[in-house]
């Protein structure tokens, strides 16, 4: 069985990785805890904005590591090489450069790690759906691609603690953006969703006054919001966040209210994986993501590669 993945739209994503810049102002941390389901007695629903484009907002850099639980430096005697797998084609997590290289922010993510090891580390591109049966039959030692960890998968392979999350997130036309969204705020509002998705499920679940509009992909769910046939649209927050700064998105449109993390419809988080049973490499991965996010390089990495922020 071939591993789930995130939904990808890299015709987008390719677009915006052409002319993405350098990352703007960095907030603190955000954590799962201070992205959770809206509560339930809320102040008065905010008036959205008429007629004045939003001021860009500070990019957030999301942490998912706790200062007060560093883990302990484990025994990295019996790690000479890593050899990590990655797939071909979902810039910008990972591509192949212009000199015909691995690139992307996994990559340069399992460099970094490697760097604090102190290995040496290869990259090997591989198609996403033969990942697990390359790391299974020992051509390679870790897999760092954007595998989102499942019950399924954890079946066969270990994972890292997660290196992030894709959020879900509201965007609106940038003439309504509202600072926050809760379900009372989306009374009888339009609101454009998959179908058939976990984000349609959680919409379902706790937005249960909004007017709901289902859609077959992405193309014809941004489509409607940016023609202004709904007013707001519901979706996987890094790629929204690629479509809303990239060319196709016309400049249209922002995020509305932040980040909905919720695991039971949205996943665990993102983590490398690893052979059964390789809790050395496992320990050692886990303590370099805390050291490489402690020292700034994580942070550097997503500002350079996410000129708007998913979170």
């Amino acid at each position: 069985m071939a591993p789930s993945r995130q939904a990808r739209s890299s015709k987008t994503v390719r677009r915006v990785l052409l002319g993405m810049a350098a990352g703007v102002c960095l907030l603190s941390g955000l954590t799962a805890a201070e992205a959770q389901a809206p509560a339930k007695q809320p102040p008065a629903a905010p008036q959205a904005a008429t007629q004045v484009a939003p001021q860009a907002a500070p990019q957030a850099v999301p942490g998912f590591w706790d200062p007060r639980r560093r883990p302990e430096r484990p025994d990295l005697s019996r790690l000479t090489v890593i050899r990590f797998l990655t797939e071909t084609d979902y810039p910008p997590f990972n591509y192949t450069g212009a000199d015909g290289n691995p690139a992307g922010f996994n990559v340069d993510l399992a460099r970094a790690l490697c760097d604090e090891i102190k290995v040496t580390c290869t990259v090997q591109m591989r198609r996403f759906e033969t990942l697990v049966d390359a790391l299974s039959s020992n051509r390679g030692d870790a897999i760092i691609a954007s595998m989102a960890v499942s019950p399924q998968l954890r079946a066969r392979v270990d994972f890292t603690d997660p290196y992030y999350r894709v959020p879900a997130r509201f965007a609106s036309r940038k003439d309504a953006v509202m600072p926050e969204i809760r379900p009372e705020y989306l009374e009888g509002k339009k609101v454009g969703v998959i179908a058939g998705s976990a984000h349609e499920a959680y919409l379902k679940a706790m937005f249960t006054d909004a007017e709901l509009h289902g859609y077959p992909n992405d193309d014809a769910l941004r489509s409607a919001l940016r023609k202004g046939e709904v007013d707001f649209i519901f979706g996987d927050a890094i790629s929204l966040a690629f479509w809303i700064n990239g060319t196709d998105s016309g400049d249209c449109c922002a995020f509305s209210g932040g980040p909905f993390v919720e695991s039971r419809f949205f996943g665990e988080g993102i983590g490398i994986a690893v052979r059964k049973g390789n809790d050395v490499l496992r320990q050692a991965l886990n303590w370099a993501l805390f050291r490489v996010w402690e020292k700034g390089r994580y942070t550097d990495l997503w500002l350079r590669y996410f000129s708007v922020s998913p979170f």
